[in-house]
């Protein structure tokens, strides 16, 4: 989507929140954010995903110890929970998140997110909600971080805190969508720590993130919160993207 088209999209949200955020059509009064249809588009995963990396995998492919995907690596996560595939709609909210005009299309995603997440991530009783967050530049460049405008939606319908100053970013990396598969470990390689004074002692985290692909960045963060005591660390992410 073009950049002027999300900055439309986003004023019409603004100064019409009876408009989809998805398509642009009215709301009814029983539909918020988002329209039955989009809404419908949004939460449909037909896919079998590993349990451990949020991966789609085949019909027949054994995923009790990882897919093909992820089994050789090894994370600072335990398990991660995604919305869908990084394709179609869900592409498409998430690209405008990161755009002029994107934390009203975030706050419309992060507030039908949480709805849905919260059923399979309740049980949890976690301690708080954590998002990853951005390099202070890139921060201020965009004005607001997405993760944590998700992280704060899901931390509200789970009636626990969000932790958004816990972790901090430390280290400049280029965007790991320009990194190959091998080097996006390296790019973020100590990139994250616990601000001091904070002790997790054994506390179960929520890390909450816009896409995954290879893990590396949602790893890198649980490795700075494990760290500092951390237990149980579940990510949760609107996406997983195969590339």
């Amino acid at each position: 989507m073009r950049p002027v088209q999300t900055l439309g999209q986003g004023l019409l949200q603004l100064l019409f929140p009876g408009i989809c955020a998805g398509c642009g059509t009215s709301l009814t009064l029983d539909e918020r954010g988002f329209c039955s249809a989009c809404e419908k588009a949004l939460a449909h995963d037909p896919h079998n995903v590993c349990p451990r990396c949020a991966a789609t995998t085949g019909p027949y492919t054994s995923s009790q110890s990882g897919c093909p995907d992820c089994r050789g690596a090894s994370f600072h996560f335990n398990l991660v929970h995604r919305l869908g595939p990084y394709g179609g709609l869900l592409r498409d909210i998430v690209l405008r998140m990161k755009n002029s005009g994107g934390e009203i299309t975030a706050e419309a995603m992060g507030r039908f997110w949480a709805r849905t997440m919260a059923g399979r991530l309740r049980d949890l009783r976690a301690a708080a909600v954590v998002p990853v967050p951005l390099h202070w530049y890139r921060h201020w460049r965009r004005g607001f971080n997405q993760s944590e405008v998700l992280a704060r939606a899901l931390a509200r319908e789970l009636g626990i805190p969000c932790r958004h100053r816990w972790l901090k970013r430390i280290k400049w990396a280029a965007p790991q969508t320009q990194q190959t598969p091998a080097g996006r470990r390296q790019n973020v390689h100590r990139a994250f720590a616990v601000r001091a004074g904070v002790a997790l002692r054994g506390a179960t985290i929520i890390l909450v993130d816009d896409v995954i692909t290879t893990g590396s960045t949602a790893s890198e963060a649980a490795g700075a919160l494990r760290a500092s005591g951390a237990g149980t660390i579940i990510v949760g992410v609107l996406a997983h993207s195969q590339t």
